[in-house]
């Protein structure tokens, strides 16, 4: 089955629910632009004629729009169930206690399983209508747009909410929930150790597999209270704060708009940074050894910073 059918029969349904990347509709407008560029002989093989339907901007303004409402409104939705997941205390009695539990804790990770299958989906739809693209005009456009898009925040595969999805399949799997009514799990959905230095894996479709790196290129060991920038990028959360010149008190909000990322080196990453609490879940559970090293000696230097900043504080205070 081509992928445009397999597709729309996926959001067949889902059209007043999810949004979706119009790839029927973007595969015209490639198709108009074929018939254009094999009727102009005295194309020099490199750019499009000046009248072509793609590039005066009816192409990538509409990708990007849809790319921005699909990640909009996946990252608004995981937000919302990780939120009842993460729950605790009387908000989560309140939220699980009223009737048919076990029914609505169903519902509740199939929610979970079909934002992922949503956000591969997309990702693919996004992935072949570029390749498409380039193939047509004989260009790398396709690759420079993926690469605008990061920069965005609207590449889907970078969310790091699709991260936290994945660490709570895991974290619900390791739960150990039997029940026969509860849906099956993504098995391709793991995370795994290779030479102690751990990564979060899942793949969906056969064309899409995520590899995300679970090592801070700062300290260069497994994150700890990790952070995800707006870049994408995952560290720890003293690590980041380190790097962007604040302090634990401050926080990661408080970093200057002109500090960069370690790794990127993009400005204006820390103040819209996401702590991965579902991620740092599944982590403490699986390298529970090394999280009580890291908590330990983590715990002596927020002291140390807290006791700094308070101390600064009372000398602003008497003025000395």
């Amino acid at each position: 089955m081509k992928f445009c059918k397999k597709y729309q029969e996926y959001m067949q349904g889902k059209e007043n629910q999810l949004p979706a990347v119009d790839f029927k509709k973007l595969k015209k407008i490639l198709k108009t632009c074929r018939e254009d560029f094999e009727s102009h002989q005295e194309h020099d093989g490199q750019s499009c004629p000046h009248h072509c339907s793609v590039c005066d901007g009816t192409f990538f303004p509409s990708l990007l729009k849809e790319m921005s409402v699909v990640v909009g409104c996946f990252n608004e939705r995981a937000q919302k169930l990780l939120e009842l997941h993460l729950a605790s205390g009387f908000q989560k009695y309140l939220m699980w206690f009223k009737g048919k539990l076990q029914k609505k804790h169903v519902a509740f990770i199939q929610e979970g399983k079909d934002l992922v299958t949503y956000a591969l989906i997309n990702a693919v739809a996004v992935r072949k209508i570029l390749k498409k693209y380039d193939k047509i005009h004989y260009s790398k456009q396709g690759q420079a747009f993926k690469s605008k898009a990061q920069s965005m925040h609207i590449e889907i595969l970078h969310s790091p909410w699709l991260c936290e999805l994945m660490a709570f399949h895991i974290n619900i799997r390791e739960e150990k929930i039997k029940s026969n009514k509860v849906p099956s799990l993504f098995e391709g959905c793991s995370l795994n150790f290779d030479d102690d230095k751990p990564s979060l894996s899942c793949e969906l479709f056969d064309s899409v597999k995520i590899d995300i790196d679970l090592t801070c290129s700062i300290c260069l060991d497994t994150v700890f209270d990790p952070v995800s920038l707006t870049c994408g990028h995952i560290f720890c959360h003293m690590c980041a704060c380190s790097a962007a010149s604040v302090t634990i008190v401050d926080g990661l909000k408080a970093a200057e708009i002109k500090e960069k990322c370690p790794l990127c080196r993009k400005t204006g990453v820390y103040e819209g940074s996401l702590h991965l609490d579902e991620l740092s879940i599944l982590l403490s559970r699986s390298c529970h050894e090394y999280w009580e090293q890291r908590l330990q000696t983590e715990r002596i230097e927020r002291i140390r910073q807290v006791k700094e900043h308070w101390e600064s504080q009372c000398r602003a205070f008497v003025g000395v």
